[in-house]
């Protein structure tokens, strides 16, 4: 697939009232549902489509209750640019993956909390595969 840089590019502007903010509001929810397969594949995301766009409406639902429409258009700018770098590939698995941290398989508690957990954690999993190979 060839990079067009310009292909996802919109023009930064200012919306009018609250009708047309919620008119380009869904427009943009609706690309980021429709790309969720593309990501997908293009990111070898490990996870279903549907997680995938779980996660994106939660993106959005975040904003939900913004009532400044300034704020609106540069939630909007931003998320173009998100857009943009996300379908051209010019963000890497790992800036992807960030977004599913309860799902990622490197998530918070890849690491252990202190040195004796650890050591513990290690032990037991040594024991076991001893155990496991023994019989």
């Amino acid at each position: 697939m060839a990079v067009t840089p310009t292909q996802f590019a919109r023009m930064t502007r200012t919306s009018a009232n609250w009708d047309e903010a919620k008119r380009r509001v869904l427009a943009a929810y609706r690309e980021w549902i429709r790309a969720a397969p593309e990501i997908q594949t293009m990111y070898s995301i490990p996870f279903p489509v549907s997680v995938i766009r779980t996660r994106m409406r939660q993106e959005f639902e975040r904003h939900r209750f913004v009532n400044k429409l300034p704020v609106v258009d540069v939630l909007l700018v931003q998320n173009n640019a998100e857009y943009q770098e996300t379908m051209n590939f010019w963000k890497q698995t790992t800036h992807v993956m960030s977004y599913f941290k309860e799902e990622n398989f490197r998530g918070a508690d890849r690491l252990p909390n202190n040195f004796m957990q650890g050591f513990l954690e290690a032990s037991f999993s040594i024991d076991a595969l001893d155990v496991e190979s023994s019989s």
